[in-house]
């Protein structure tokens, strides 16, 4: 017997779009399950170094649960690259400003560190109320 391998092409072939409510999930759990169908672990085809995963998306993110005190003492750091400019946002402000990052963020740092990786984010389509553009697709409701 012979172990097949899927080309690229063969694996955006075979994509499949994925319809996850986020209302009441758990931010890290919820993430780790959309990285695995980002990667496309869940496939018995699954290959390190290619693609095979299929495309997600998230509606509802603004309506995601952190556990403990996290929701209060949580803070997402960034830099501007000039001395001084390190910059903190509370998890609350970006809740109410863009909750759709917070997501993004989690399943981001979850991915692989490379190209690679970056593509798979272009597959994730979150977004913070219940209305997507996505119906032409034919997303498969999903239950996390």
């Amino acid at each position: 017997m012979r172990t097949t391998m899927p080309t690229t092409v063969e694996a955006r072939e075979n994509r499949k779009w994925y319809l996850i409510d986020a209302e009441g999930k758990v931010l890290g759990r919820l993430a780790s399950e959309i990285a695995m169908i980002l990667m496309g672990k869940n496939k018995p085809e699954y290959i390190p170094h290619i693609d095979t995963g299929d495309y997600v998306i998230v509606i509802n993110a603004e309506k995601i649960k952190v556990t403990g005190k996290k929701a209060e003492q949580k803070v997402y750091v960034k830099h501007t690259g000039y001395p001084g400019g390190r910059k903190e946002i509370p998890y609350k402000e970006v809740l109410e400003k863009h909750p759709e990052r917070i997501l993004e963020h989690a399943i981001k740092g979850m991915l692989p560190k490379s190209s690679l990786g970056r593509n798979m984010m272009k597959k994730l389509r979150v977004y913070s109320g219940t209305e997507h553009g996505h119906e032409a697709q034919k997303p498969i409701e999903l239950e996390i």
